[in-house]
Order: structure tokens, then sequence, then C-alpha cells
């Protein structure tokens, strides 16, 4: 399950990066701020499962 939250986690952040960028590029701010949003996400995602990690060692 963990690695699977993990996967998770880096693919929201991918995906996040990929709107922002595409946003910026077409000048779109909303799709700016979803990408920003989505990446946050997915960051919070991954600090949850670290902090996870961190707690059964």
């Amino acid at each position: 399950m963990a690695k699977d939250q993990k996967a998770k986690a880096k693919m929201e952040q991918a995906k996040g990066k990929a709107k922002e960028t595409a946003g910026r590029t077409v000048g779109n701010e909303r799709l700016t701020a979803e990408g920003q949003a989505e990446k946050s996400k997915g960051d919070a995602r991954q600090a949850k499962e670290k902090m996870k990690d961190m707690f059964k060692h």
C-alpha cells in the first residue's frame, strides 16, 4: 500500500508540474493554478508517506 501511495504522489507531482508549465506557456492562469494545486497535493501525500516510513523504522 505504501508503494502505491508513493507512486500516486509522484504521479500527482508530475501531472501538476506539467499542467503548471502548460498554463504558463499559453498564459492560462487557471491551468497554472490547477497545476500548482495538484503538485502541492502530491507534495503533501509524499510528505505523509515519508513521515509514516520514519515511524515504522
